[in-house]
């Protein structure tokens, strides 16, 4: 099964404060059904005039944190995409806040692979995959140790280990 097919005619709507972003996932994405907001108000009307398949939010410039809570809220699998807000803190709360995913801008030309893994994970989180994936990449911007730093995520990796176990011997 190739990948266009697995996204073929998704509706996405993408929230950037900067237009070549916007144009960039809409080319990657060229497959989908794209709507792009560059500002919070935009993208609130269509959170709550249309329904997705995937929401891709930035964090910085256009309230990305509110808007992701709007967007679980409607039950739309969202993923944060971010170059300046790349930290453990905001990997943190978007996973706390029900983000799905959590892509770095720089690794924006593997977008289609990650929004497969959603489709694939039938649009639930898919943070093993992400972190099997980003993890030498996420030691190298935060830290060998980033992890071990903070409960929270010792605590959630410990989670998703039970989880793919559970799902291993069902």
């Amino acid at each position: 099964m190739n990948s266009a097919h697995l996204l073929k005619d998704k509706v996405i709507l993408v929230v950037d404060d900067e237009p070549d972003v916007l144009e960039t996932v809409g080319e990657e994405l060229d497959m989908c059904i794209v709507h792009k907001a560059g500002d919070y108000d935009t993208a609130l009307q269509y959170l709550l005039s249309y329904t997705y398949d995937i929401v891709i939010l930035d964090i910085m410039g256009v309230n990305g944190f509110e808007l992701l809570r709007n967007s679980v809220s409607r039950g739309f699998p969202t993923v944060m995409l971010t170059a300046h807000a790349l930290s453990p803190e905001s990997l943190k709360k978007s996973i706390k806040l029900g983000a799905v995913s959590f892509l770095p801008k720089e690794k924006i030309s593997e977008l289609r692979t990650f929004l497969e893994d959603v489709v694939l994970g039938g649009a639930k989180p898919v943070w093993e995959k992400l972190f099997d994936r980003l993890g030498g990449y996420f030691n190298k911007r935060f830290g060998p140790d980033w992890k071990e730093k903070d409960k929270f995520f010792k605590e959630f990796e410990e989670e998703l280990k039970k989880t793919s176990q559970h799902r291993k011997t069902d």
